[in-house]
């Protein structure tokens, strides 16, 4: 049985550090995606988180089975955006935009996204399943922080972030990005651990 642990295998983007701002250079990889609205204690939020796992386990039972591939589910990942970027730092997510999305290891094919979609589909009554979809996603240059704490107090954080960026004669682009990686359900609010990143030029 062959192992994989894709977060060791890009440990320098999801084992960032807490205390500085770094840049990095974020490869095409490729994720289960999914759109929405709202903040994250929205519904329809809540639907598409739970579309995401259950496809995603899945997908890692299914490798397990068919190609004796063993790997980490990797954590829940979501881009934020508004036409506004103020709002990041004033914490307004219910004007946010989203793409919710969990990264898929190399063994994962469009092929068994689809066969396992079908037999999670024909187990449990999720709406937001068929909308997920598989591609691949590249950010280029980022900067990116890990963050401790509750997520409503992530403001300074990310706006140190910026600064960094600005620091450097850089400017905002694409979408700001949320790495969890922790269960919020499981972790008390002082404890969780988010990595925050985002694209510059």
């Amino acid at each position: 049985m062959e192992k994989i642990d894709p977060r060791q295998a890009l440990k320098e983007l999801y084992a960032p550090s807490a205390k500085e701002v770094t840049e990095v250079m974020v490869p095409p990889l490729r994720f289960l995606m999914i759109d929405g609205e709202g903040g994250p204690d929205s519904a329809a939020y809540r639907e598409a988180v739970e579309s995401l796992f259950s496809l995603a386990y899945g997908i890692k039972f299914a490798a397990k089975r068919q190609m004796s591939v063993d790997f980490r589910v990797m954590p829940l990942e979501c881009l934020w955006w508004a036409d506004d970027y103020s709002v990041f730092l004033t914490g307004d997510r219910a004007v946010w935009r989203w793409t919710a999305m969990i990264m898929q290891p190399e063994p994962v094919t469009t092929e068994l996204v689809e066969q396992v979609r079908g037999q999670v589909a024909a187990k449990k009554q999720l709406p937001a399943l068929e909308r997920v979809r598989f591609e691949t996603f590249e950010e280029g240059r980022a900067a990116q922080i890990l963050y401790v704490g509750q997520y409503a107090d992530e403001g300074p954080t990310i706006q140190r972030l910026h600064q960094f960026i600005a620091d450097r004669g850089g400017s905002l682009t694409g979408k700001h990005h949320e790495i969890y990686l922790n269960d919020p359900s499981r972790t008390a609010p002082e404890k969780l651990k988010t990595i925050l990143r985002q694209p510059f030029v």
